[in-house]
């Protein structure tokens, strides 16, 4: 799989958040970064503890996060941080766990912020 399977634009994640109930935006950010705001719709698994929440058994994960824990071939599943390093290490981290089809929004929160006007 190329690098390019791995990440997905602004407006492909935009497009997605409108049409799609099965997508999961999984921020990585520390809690102080996402208490600045955050892409709508996202949950909150900061990325030294992707391994773990990924690994959580489908009724712990939706306890603690209030929404379905992906299945390992979830096409929607995206990972993102302030500015793309962090997001790409949690993709990397979850492609490891088995979620093939995980990706990287490596324009992060920063470029998430701007084109929305926020």
């Amino acid at each position: 799989m190329s690098d390019a399977d791995k990440v997905i634009s602004y407006d492909e994640l935009k497009a997605l958040i409108e049409k799609s109930s099965n997508l999961l935006v999984i921020d990585v950010h520390s809690k102080e970064e996402v208490d600045k705001g955050k892409i709508p719709g996202s949950i909150h698994i900061p990325v030294d503890t992707v391994e773990s929440e990924m690994s959580l058994e489908a009724a712990a994960f939706k306890s603690k996060f209030g929404v379905q824990k992906p299945p390992l071939d979830a096409p929607e599943l995206v990972f993102h941080c302030q500015m793309g390093r962090r997001g790409g290490i949690a993709t990397e981290k979850a492609r490891s766990l088995g979620f093939q089809m995980a990706r990287n929004y490596a324009g992060g929160y920063k470029e998430w912020s701007e084109k929305e006007g926020k």
